[in-house]
Formats: C-alpha cells, structure tokens, sequence
C-alpha cells in the first residue's frame, strides 16, 4: 500500500466504535492529492481566510436566528373564545401572583389546558422621583382579585373537577356572583380588564396629577407655605414648573412633583 492509499482509507474508513455522525465528518474531509499535504504555500493562512484558520466539519449551512414569538394574551388573542367564559376569584391580601402560579403549576400537572385558559393578574408600572432618584414600581390595578378564562359545560356550568381544584388553592377565597353561585364577567368588565392587563410599559412615566393653570402650595423645600401657578409639567423629569410671587414679581420655580399640592380654588 502506498502513501496515497494509506491516506484515502484513513478518510474513507470511520475508525472501530465511532458514530455514525464522526464518519459522516470524516467523509466530509477531502482525500489529498499527491504533493498537497507537502506544500506550504497551499496551506490556508490567517489573510486568505480574513480571520483564524480553521477546518469546518459537516454542513456549511449557517442556522438562522431563532425569532421571538412571545403572545400579549391580553392584546393577541380574542376577547372571548368558543366555550369559554371569563370569572373572577376574590383571593387573599397580596397573594395574586402566588395564587395565579399555583394555578397555573396545577393546570398543567393536571394536563386541564383545554378547560383553563388564560389566568390573569392586571398590573401597573409607575415611576416616582424624589430626591433626583428614579423609583420603577409595579402596582396591582384590581387588588385582591384573579380573573379566570374557563370552558364551560353545555348547561353553562364551571365543570366539577376545576371548580374543586381552583377552590382548594391556597389563598383562593371565593368565586365572585351571587347566592354561593360564580357570576360569568359582563363584555364591558372584560374588555377593560383585559385593557388593563396589558404588558407594562418598560419605561414608564411619572404620573401627574397636574396641568397648567392649577393653583398649588408648595409643602416642602425653601419655598414651603408659598402659594404659586402651574406653569409646565415636566414628567420626564419628575418636575413641576410653578409661578411664584416673590417681593412682587413672578419667578419660576422648578420644583419636584412631591413637594406641591392642589389648592381648591
């Protein structure tokens, strides 16, 4: 057996014990021509490539960004779907989130996704200034509150089995209706919690409670017990331009938002 031949089977011939994916690699790599492995002016170097030299095995075939598909339920599915109805569970003090995973874990051990849908807890991000500091808080807008999707019987009915599982979760209080009887959600109370239940802004505002032309007293800071006029607002920055008299003359004044109050006219 010559060199060539000896070269050629050790390509063409996946070693004893290897997988079937390391021979098809080893198919991969091309039999050499006499002279080639010799020559050092053939051989790849970091300019020809533009970057480090180097042997790819398999396919060339570049694979493609995975792409992001993440669903609003609140904006990207309908408002109400076939056989389902919405509900509303009164659940303890600061127990939303804990009761909505609760369910959401036993939903999915019990395998009951075709009779519970979506499971939501309504939120509000805020953010507050005080101090030249920026706070971002995440506030409940129905406090207390679950709203349930779920697939009713033909007569209308929550089936058995998830009316018990539901009621036996921890910090679950009560279906809300009348004489012990759950009460499906009006159109109009889904509509707006489902507005509401939209996903938070990542970068909210500060809330303002003022526009141009309020009348304000002014609590704290070296102008406290003045009395001025809303000149602008500023809610980027938290601050609130007022119009105060000073020694006769009107000068404005910027002031945080927390350090004003509305004065009835």
């Amino acid at each position: 057996m010559n060199e060539n031949d000896s070269m050629t089977e050790a390509h063409d011939g996946a070693p004893e014990g290897a997988s079937q994916g390391d021979a098809g690699s080893s198919r991969n790599l091309r039999t050499l021509r006499p002279g080639e492995g010799s020559s050092a002016a053939n051989a790849p170097t970091l300019r020809s490539l533009q970057g480090v030299a180097t042997i790819r095995l398999g396919s060339d075939t570049t694979p493609e960004p995975a792409v992001s598909n993440v669903v609003d339920p609140a904006t990207d599915l309908p408002m109400y779907r076939e056989g389902m109805d919405w509900f509303v569970l009164r659940v303890a003090s600061n127990k939303e989130d804990s009761v909505r995973n609760s369910l959401l874990r036993k939903v999915q051990i019990e395998s009951m996704e075709r009779l519970i849908g979506r499971i939501m807890v309504p939120t509000e991000k805020s953010k507050t200034v005080k101090g030249g500091k920026q706070k971002v808080t995440e506030t409940k807008l129905y406090p207390g509150y679950v709203f349930v999707e779920m697939r009713l019987e033909p007569d209308g009915r929550i089936p058995q089995d998830v009316f018990f599982m539901i009621k036996e979760t921890s910090g679950v209080g009560d279906f809300v209706g009348t004489s012990g009887r759950p009460a499906p959600m009006s159109p109009a109370e889904v509509e707006k919690m489902l507005f509401d239940s939209r996903k938070p802004e990542e970068a909210p505002q500060v809330k303002m409670e003022f526009v141009k032309g309020d009348n304000v007293s002014i609590r704290e800071g070296p102008f406290q017990n003045y009395e001025g006029t809303v000149d602008e607002v500023l809610p980027d920055k938290g601050l609130v331009r007022v119009l105060v008299t000073i020694f006769g003359r009107q000068a404005p004044v910027e002031l945080e938002y927390w350090m004003i109050a509305k004065v009835d006219s």
